[in-house]
């Protein structure tokens, strides 16, 4: 059987950050679920950049379903976890139960592979304080609030921690969590 792995998301979650690594997972041989507040058809967005915009745009991106709840993980089934960024993590930190799989997922130092503004999520939880991670940009502030050093880069390696900027860091952020991901918890 296949090692399993939990993306944790929700409504308005950016595209390409939730689908690139569900793909790519599926991809390498293990087994993969998304979970979301409800078990429901999720709608993603796209997220992008228009000459003279001060900031990102949004539109309407692909519906996926959830396999299922929050409420029915059981984070022990999983070997490592995926934070998406997009919109949606702003009201998925306030989530008690999303809450309690983050938690369990840094207390038994599984892999947990985060981007854009993912970290809100884990910082809802204070797994950064301490750490190394990267975010999406604009989140520097909040990062350093968490108690965490913010490098703008790429990717950034800390234990089983691997951030990432945003969607176009895809390859290394990837090559960066398959290696520690590989290393915990390879497929057979």
């Amino acid at each position: 059987m296949a090692p399993k792995i939990l993306i944790v998301t929700g409504d308005a979650a950016e595209s390409l950050e939730v689908l690139y690594p569900y793909q790519r997972l599926l991809e390498e041989g293990y087994e993969v679920h998304i979970a979301a507040p409800t078990r429901k058809k999720l709608q993603f967005v796209v997220h992008d950049f228009e000459p003279g915009f001060d900031t990102y745009t949004e539109k309407p991106g692909y519906t996926w379903p959830a396999d299922l709840a929050f409420a029915d993980v059981d984070p022990g089934q999983y070997v490592a976890v995926v934070v998406p960024g997009g919109r949606a993590p702003e009201y998925l930190r306030n989530d008690p139960e999303l809450r309690k799989i983050l938690k369990s997922f840094f207390d038994s130092d599984k892999p947990v592979a985060q981007i854009c503004h993912g970290p809100l999520l884990t910082a809802a939880v204070d797994g950064l304080r301490g750490r190394r991670v990267t975010a999406y940009p604009a989140l520097e502030p909040d990062m350093q609030a968490a108690g965490a050093t913010f490098k703008d880069t790429e990717a950034v390696v800390d234990g089983t921690l691997i951030s990432s900027r945003a969607w176009p860091d895809h390859p290394g952020w990837m090559r960066e969590f398959l290696t520690v991901l590989r290393a915990k918890a390879p497929v057979s």
